[in-house]
């Protein structure tokens, strides 16, 4: 099977369980259980961005105690993410995967993350480039917009160029600096420590 065929709720049973199990077994991995995150590129950014606005939706009853832990992240890192299933800046190819071909106002309204940002959201940071040919940037400056609203702690990083899908980034880009960037703002919200230089 590929990923279209593992339309919506499914990616966010997977990441919900998938937080739970790390949370569940924090201390025999030796993680700190109050301080995990969730971290997605693209597509898997509009799971991320769906981790730390949903992340109190159930679709089945808990089956073990694994189910009964919290499914909130402490923090999400979107990378160049699609954030909205509206027109015109959603990225139509991710909306068709996760929605199907006609999916309902209902069902567009609840999969568009700017749209499901609540003062319970946790801080979040956002990188994208102005020229992304794929996900336009509004998408990063929607899911900001809305952080901003409800006093969510957030930041954006917007850089001029850079392809879609650009990962760590290319040598001696500018986009390549996302990654100590992050790691400054998780120091600064406490979720990472590392001594200065």
């Amino acid at each position: 099977r590929h990923a279209p065929d593992y339309k919506h709720p499914v990616p966010r049973m997977d990441v919900q369980r998938a937080i739970r199990i790390v949370r569940t077994r924090a201390e025999d991995w030796r993680v700190d259980g109050d301080k995990i995150g969730v971290l997605g590129f693209s597509a898997g950014g509009h799971l991320t961005a769906t981790a730390v606005t949903q992340f109190n939706e159930r679709d089945a009853e808990p089956r073990d105690a694994i189910d009964e832990a919290s499914a909130r992240p402490d923090f999400g890192v979107l990378l160049y993410p699609v954030i909205t299933m509206t027109d015109p800046h959603t990225h139509k190819g991710s909306r068709k995967n996760l929605l199907g071909a006609e999916p309902s106002e209902e069902m567009i309204n609840l999969m568009s993350m700017e749209k499901n940002v609540t003062e319970e959201t946790p801080p979040c940071f956002i990188v994208f480039t102005t020229d992304d040919a794929s996900v336009p940037v509004q998408n990063g400056l929607l899911f900001y917009q809305a952080l901003i609203e409800k006093s969510v702690p957030a930041e954006l990083h917007i850089f001029r160029t850079g392809r879609h899908g650009l990962g760590l980034g290319e040598k001696h880009s500018p986009f390549a600096e996302w990654p100590q960037l992050c790691m400054r703002w998780l120091r600064d919200q406490k979720f990472l420590y590392f001594p200065d230089k």
